[in-house]
């Protein structure tokens, strides 16, 4: 129990660092909005705050009760608590996580200009809707570390916590297609969640929707996918250097 509430204090704090670097960029792309608070700024702020503590502390809480009992894990953060020695299994997962992170990157890259040159969609990719590669860099840590707690430690473990109650393995395991059917649900959950950003940019459309779940799902299935094999914490690293790739490399490239 002390683990377990060592990585909660561990998770807790990392979210809410997350969340106040994401917000220069959220300001960026939200700016009009802001314009039209009836609150004061500060105390917006705050509401924010106190919004993401009670989120992402019930979705750590949640997800590191169930995450056990399916076999997920925190591997380096559990290890590293236990005194044990993480270091190598580190290096082992770094090359992994941070070559599928940019492969998703590119991945999506491409999808998007597939989609943005049948002309029926607008791409996202362009400089005047894309924040400055600084704040990029800030919410790319959002991205690795509060995305992934909330899509994966809490809502792709329940779903294969649920899986797993209606079917198991004679060894008292998750199926594999228990998991694969968790990757996939948050995956495409996690690509759903980003209309509501996408909404603030352009006019949303049923190609629009299957291009930004499409788009988000890639990352998500990969992520997933090493969590499952890896740890939370390969899935954290893929996916802050798959957002490091389209939120820091590719603005700095248009600009160009």
């Amino acid at each position: 129990m002390k683990i377990y509430w060592k990585l909660f204090i561990i998770l807790l704090i990392a979210c809410l660092f997350g969340s106040m670097a994401v917000l220069p960029y959220t300001f960026t792309l939200e700016g009009e909005l802001l314009q039209g608070l009836q609150v004061p700024f500060n105390i917006f702020l705050a509401i924010q705050l106190i919004q993401a503590m009670v989120l992402f502390t019930i979705a750590i809480l949640v997800g590191l009760y169930l995450a056990g009992r399916v076999g997920l894990d925190l591997p380096i953060f559990r290890g590293w608590l236990e005194g044990r020695e993480v270091k190598s299994y580190l290096k082992s997962i770094l090359g992994i996580s941070v070559g599928l992170g940019v492969l998703a990157g590119i991945i999506i890259i491409g999808i998007d200009f597939l989609f943005s040159i049948s002309g029926l969609t607008i791409s996202l990719i362009q400089p005047q809707i894309n924040p400055p590669a600084w704040q990029g860099f800030l919410a790319s840590f959002y991205g690795g570390i509060n995305e992934e707690v909330l899509l994966r430690l809490f809502l792709m473990t329940l779903i294969a916590w649920i899986f797993f109650k209606i079917r198991k393995t004679k060894e008292g395991k998750p199926t594999d297609i228990g998991m694969w059917l968790a990757i996939i649900l948050a995956a495409v959950i996690f690509g759903a969640g980003h209309l509501p950003a996408v909404s603030a940019i352009t006019t949303i459309t049923p190609l629009q929707i299957i291009r930004v779940i499409l788009l988000n799902s890639v990352g998500g299935i990969i992520f997933g996918w090493l969590y499952w094999k890896k740890g939370l914490e390969s899935a954290m690293i893929s996916h802050f250097s798959a957002d490091i790739v389209l939120h820091v490399i590719l603005p700095l490239l248009i600009l160009i």
